[in-house]
């Protein structure tokens, strides 16, 4: 009977090793800082660390998955799950939420969010154009 019962254990658990594969994607951006306003990057502008962005992201299987990611030191944001590869992602939309910059608070513009299929294979990476953020008021060096 033990063996039996140690026989039926191994053959549940071989299923349940072979039966599903795994699947791990990421999503990163860049969040910035343009301190001119000026709509592109120069040097007088730089990253933000701490703004937060959103990613919400549909299953091939029709489940919505919400995400939450904070900028890091170099305002780099990454978002990644590992799931059964019949639950991967489909399509995403990222999208800024806010920046805790004492300056630069301002969302620039065409910035609000970002859509794109997933269509990338396990342990690849999708990397999202930079969001920008502005200051209230544009230094007079500037100008």
């Amino acid at each position: 009977m033990e063996i039996a019962a140690r026989v039926y254990l191994w053959g549940i658990l071989m299923m349940m090793v072979v039966g599903v594969k795994g699947w791990t994607g990421e999503i990163n951006g860049r969040v910035v800082c343009d301190v001119c306003g000026d709509a592109s990057i120069g040097p007088e502008d730089h990253v933000l660390q701490g703004a937060e962005v959103a990613v919400l992201c549909i299953t091939k299987s029709g489940e919505v998955l919400n995400y939450q990611a904070f900028t890091n030191s170099k305002g780099i944001y990454t978002v990644a799950e590992t799931m059964p590869e019949s639950d991967r992602w489909d399509a995403c939309l990222a999208r800024p939420i806010s920046s805790f910059h004492e300056h630069c608070t301002q969302l620039g513009v065409a910035t609000s969010g970002v859509k794109f299929s997933y269509s990338h294979p396990s342990g690849y990476s999708h990397s999202v154009r930079p969001f920008v953020y502005r200051p209230t008021s544009i230094p007079l060096y500037c100008t």
